[in-house]
Protein backbone atom coordinates (compact mmCIF):
# COMPACT_ATOMS: atom_id res chain seq x y z
CA UNK A 1 0.00 0.00 0.00
CA UNK A 2 2.76 2.43 0.67
CA UNK A 3 4.22 1.80 -2.59
CA UNK A 4 1.45 2.53 -4.16
CA UNK A 5 0.81 5.93 -2.63
CA UNK A 6 4.52 6.62 -3.15
CA UNK A 7 3.88 5.79 -6.89
CA UNK A 8 0.61 8.13 -6.85
CA UNK A 9 1.83 10.52 -4.58
CA UNK A 10 1.46 13.86 -6.85
CA UNK A 11 -2.12 12.26 -8.12
CA UNK A 12 -2.82 12.27 -4.28
CA UNK A 13 -1.63 15.55 -4.00
CA UNK A 14 -3.46 17.31 -7.05
CA UNK A 15 -6.36 15.79 -6.27
CA UNK A 16 -6.17 17.75 -2.65
CA UNK A 17 -5.47 20.72 -4.41
CA UNK A 18 -8.02 20.40 -6.83
CA UNK A 19 -10.40 19.44 -3.87
CA UNK A 20 -9.13 22.79 -1.80
CA UNK A 21 -9.89 24.50 -5.41
CA UNK A 22 -12.49 23.10 -6.08
CA UNK A 23 -14.51 23.87 -3.03
CA UNK A 24 -12.93 27.33 -3.34
CA UNK A 25 -14.41 27.80 -6.81
CA UNK A 26 -17.93 26.13 -5.72
CA UNK A 27 -18.37 28.20 -2.60
CA UNK A 28 -17.74 31.27 -4.81
CA UNK A 29 -19.76 30.47 -6.97
CA UNK A 30 -23.16 29.40 -5.71
CA UNK A 31 -22.32 32.64 -3.31
CA UNK A 32 -22.58 34.86 -6.54
CA UNK A 33 -25.62 33.40 -7.72
CA UNK A 34 -27.59 33.62 -4.31
CA UNK A 35 -26.81 37.49 -4.46
CA UNK A 36 -28.22 37.58 -7.75
CA UNK A 37 -25.45 37.05 -10.72
CA UNK A 38 -26.00 35.53 -13.75
CA UNK A 39 -24.25 31.56 -13.22
CA UNK A 40 -22.05 32.43 -16.31
CA UNK A 41 -20.64 35.69 -15.20
CA UNK A 42 -20.45 34.43 -11.41
CA UNK A 43 -18.29 31.21 -13.09
CA UNK A 44 -16.13 33.69 -14.30
CA UNK A 45 -15.69 35.22 -10.84
CA UNK A 46 -15.40 31.89 -8.85
CA UNK A 47 -12.47 30.35 -11.36
CA UNK A 48 -10.40 33.38 -11.87
CA UNK A 49 -9.82 34.00 -8.32
CA UNK A 50 -9.54 29.95 -7.63
CA UNK A 51 -6.95 29.92 -10.65
CA UNK A 52 -4.60 31.73 -8.76
CA UNK A 53 -4.16 29.87 -5.89
CA UNK A 54 -4.23 26.85 -8.02
CA UNK A 55 -0.91 28.06 -9.24
CA UNK A 56 0.87 28.44 -6.31
CA UNK A 57 -0.36 25.13 -4.91
CA UNK A 58 0.51 23.36 -7.68
CA UNK A 59 3.73 24.70 -8.49
CA UNK A 60 4.58 24.08 -4.65
CA UNK A 61 2.14 21.54 -3.58
CA UNK A 62 1.22 19.33 -6.29
CA UNK A 63 4.76 19.21 -8.25
CA UNK A 64 7.10 20.62 -6.03
CA UNK A 65 8.69 22.75 -9.12
CA UNK A 66 11.31 24.68 -7.56
CA UNK A 67 13.44 25.51 -10.89
CA UNK A 68 11.96 26.99 -14.18
CA UNK A 69 11.17 30.60 -15.27
CA UNK A 70 8.43 31.22 -13.29
CA UNK A 71 7.16 33.45 -15.02
CA UNK A 72 6.95 31.57 -18.71
CA UNK A 73 5.30 28.62 -15.96
CA UNK A 74 2.52 31.61 -15.23
CA UNK A 75 1.54 32.04 -18.64
CA UNK A 76 1.82 28.35 -19.64
CA UNK A 77 -0.46 27.43 -16.50
CA UNK A 78 -2.93 30.44 -17.51
CA UNK A 79 -3.73 29.51 -20.96
CA UNK A 80 -4.04 25.93 -20.28
CA UNK A 81 -6.50 26.86 -17.10
CA UNK A 82 -8.28 29.43 -18.87
CA UNK A 83 -9.28 27.12 -21.74
CA UNK A 84 -10.67 24.25 -19.08
CA UNK A 85 -12.19 26.76 -17.45
CA UNK A 86 -13.38 29.54 -19.68
CA UNK A 87 -14.15 27.89 -22.45
CA UNK A 88 -14.34 24.10 -21.44
CA UNK A 89 -16.23 24.80 -18.22
CA UNK A 90 -19.03 27.15 -19.52
CA UNK A 91 -20.24 24.85 -22.74
CA UNK A 92 -20.23 21.83 -20.26
CA UNK A 93 -22.45 24.25 -17.53
CA UNK A 94 -24.55 24.98 -20.76
CA UNK A 95 -24.94 21.58 -22.14
CA UNK A 96 -25.81 20.17 -19.20
CA UNK A 97 -27.86 22.51 -17.67
CA UNK A 98 -29.85 22.41 -20.89
CA UNK A 99 -30.16 18.97 -21.22
CA UNK A 100 -31.55 18.50 -17.34
CA UNK A 101 -33.45 21.13 -17.38
CA UNK A 102 -36.72 19.33 -18.24
CA UNK A 103 -35.70 16.46 -15.86
CA UNK A 104 -34.19 18.59 -13.07
CA UNK A 105 -36.46 22.03 -12.63
CA UNK A 106 -34.55 23.00 -9.30
CA UNK A 107 -32.17 25.52 -10.90
CA UNK A 108 -29.21 25.37 -7.91
CA UNK A 109 -29.14 21.33 -8.39
CA UNK A 110 -28.89 21.69 -11.86
CA UNK A 111 -26.51 24.34 -11.96
CA UNK A 112 -24.88 21.60 -9.32
CA UNK A 113 -24.88 18.62 -10.95
CA UNK A 114 -23.72 20.81 -14.42
CA UNK A 115 -20.84 22.59 -11.97
CA UNK A 116 -20.14 19.10 -10.68
CA UNK A 117 -18.93 17.44 -14.80
CA UNK A 118 -17.94 20.48 -15.55
CA UNK A 119 -15.13 20.54 -12.70
CA UNK A 120 -14.41 16.79 -13.78
CA UNK A 121 -14.07 17.94 -17.51
CA UNK A 122 -11.31 20.52 -16.99
CA UNK A 123 -9.45 18.49 -14.13
CA UNK A 124 -8.57 15.97 -16.13
CA UNK A 125 -7.42 18.73 -18.98
CA UNK A 126 -4.89 20.31 -16.59
CA UNK A 127 -3.85 17.44 -14.66
CA UNK A 128 -2.62 16.10 -18.25
CA UNK A 129 -1.11 19.28 -19.64
CA UNK A 130 0.14 20.91 -16.00
CA UNK A 131 2.43 17.41 -15.89
CA UNK A 132 3.49 17.71 -19.46
CA UNK A 133 3.68 21.41 -20.20
CA UNK A 134 3.98 23.36 -17.50
CA UNK A 135 5.37 21.56 -14.87
CA UNK A 136 7.24 19.27 -16.73
CA UNK A 137 10.13 17.13 -14.75
CA UNK A 138 13.39 18.53 -15.84
CA UNK A 139 16.63 16.64 -16.14
CA UNK A 140 18.48 16.94 -13.21
CA UNK A 141 21.73 18.20 -15.09
CA UNK A 142 18.98 21.37 -16.09
CA UNK A 143 17.46 21.92 -12.99
CA UNK A 144 20.68 22.82 -11.25
CA UNK A 145 21.28 25.44 -13.97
Amino acid sequence: MEALLKKHAEKIRFIIVGGANTALDFGILFLLTFLGMDKIVANYFSTGFALIFSFFANKSFTFKHQSGNAKKQFILFLVITLIGLWIIQPIVIWGVTSLLAPYVPNEAINLFIAKLIATVASLIWNYILYSRIVFKKLPVETEEK
